[in-house]
């Protein structure tokens, strides 16, 4: 009898994150899955992420007399439940409605911190006032600084702790397989409106009674008659600056009195000066594959960017994560948390909230079982010597 992975809606079969993505394609209209699931150019970048994964095995210790595992951890100085943070993602209303209040909602059930994006369809106060929530805000540096200031003195109001600069986005990445669906900007072509129509219940649920989610955070930079998503799409593809450099980043940390991250850094040396400016956690990230194409796996410099900063900083990473034995192997080379952006994304399209709770489920479960079966039972008993490098099968 053949094998055959899961083929219906119901996320709550899902037994790993591929099961939750294919559902998510089949709930979603073609345009937006593409726009969640595309890289940039070739995507090589994109498919690297994954198979890096494959150049580390295991060299598991059997006779440890391994209990019942902690997976705790302290993250910017508070305690969490698991080594995961859900990272900044833009649009998500296009997901599902309300989708960041669903995801952050999610991450404080799991005691797992929250980072809501720049381009969030929910208010940065709206994320704040989410009980038990903890919640971390996400900005870029735009041509119009006057609003960087802005955003920065609402997250102080907001009582957020901790920003998240994001710098490897200061130039657009060509997705061409997103910019494939569209005539022009949000606009879909003939052949996925036509799609959508086959989607009853993302356009109940996205789209009435009030149509496309717009941007809750960019009305200090949004001119008037630019509020509908055509028009704030060409607005911040004309404000991204490409000037962003290591004075934005210490102007930053002397404005900014919490906790300060720099998101986007693959170079050792940048994140060695990143620690001495001061930052409190880097997160080496190529932005998912959809950014620079060819650009290396954040997994690949994790073990030199960790010997270069030592413990001055946090360090966290991002991209191509879909297994625990992923999250494993990252903490093992020297990573304090991992960032999820498809991952719990594939299980907010699938099943809403409750959809990114089982994704996280997923997750915990192999964590837990991996370190498990490896001979320890807590994540920060992981050692790189517990990982074998060697060639892909």
């Amino acid at each position: 009898m053949k094998r055959r992975r899961y083929a219906g809606t119901d996320y709550r079969k899902a037994l790993n994150i591929q099961d939750l993505e294919r559902i998510a394609q089949r709930r979603l209209p073609n345009f937006v899955f593409e726009y969640l699931q595309g890289g940039a150019d070739d995507e090589r970048a994109l498919h690297h992420n994954r198979a890096v994964f494959d150049d580390y095995r295991f060299m598991p210790r059997t006779l440890t007399r391994v209990g019942p595992r902690d997976l705790s951890t302290t993250l910017l100085g508070r305690q969490h439940a698991l080594p995961l943070v859900i990272g900044p993602t833009g649009y998500n209303g296009m997901l599902s409605r309300d989708g960041d209040i669903k995801l952050a909602t999610a991450a404080s059930r799991a005691n797992i911190p929250f980072v809501l994006s720049n381009v969030a369809t929910t208010s940065l106060e709206d994320i704040a006032a989410l009980e038990g929530l903890n919640a971390w805000m996400q900005i870029y540096f735009y041509r119009d600084r006057d609003y960087v200031r802005k955003l920065v003195d609402r997250c102080q109001a907001a009582q957020y702790e901790t920003i998240v600069v994001t710098t490897d986005s200061a130039i657009y990445g060509n997705r061409e397989w997103d910019l494939r669906n569209f005539r022009k900007p949000m606009q879909p072509t003939l052949r996925n409106l036509l799609h959508l129509l086959m989607r009853p219940r993302w356009i109940a649920d996205v789209l009435i009674p009030d149509g496309m989610p717009t941007f809750k955070n960019l009305d200090d930079l949004l001119p008037p008659g630019k509020q509908s998503v055509q028009g704030a799409s060409a607005v911040i593809g004309q404000q991204l600056d490409s000037t962003l450099n290591w004075d934005d980043i210490a102007w930053l940390r002397d404005r900014w009195p919490g906790k300060l991250i720099i998101k986007g850094i693959l170079s050792p040396d940048e994140a060695e000066q990143a620690a001495s400016l001061g930052v409190d956690a880097l997160v080496l990230s190529n932005h998912g594959g959809r950014q620079l194409d060819h650009a290396c796996s954040p997994v690949e410099v994790l073990p030199e960017a960790r010997q270069r900063i030592g413990q001055r900083c946090q360090l966290f990473v991002d991209s191509g994560f879909r297994r625990g034995t992923d999250v494993v192997k990252a903490l093992a080379l020297g990573a304090d948390a991992v960032w999820l952006g498809r991952t719990t994304l594939y299980g907010l399209a699938a099943g809403g909230q409750p959809g990114v709770e089982h994704a996280l489920d997923i997750l915990h479960r192999e964590i837990d079982r991996t370190i498990g079966l490896l001979g320890v039972e807590r994540i920060a008993d992981l050692k790189a010597s517990m990982l074998v490098a060697g060639q892909r099968d």
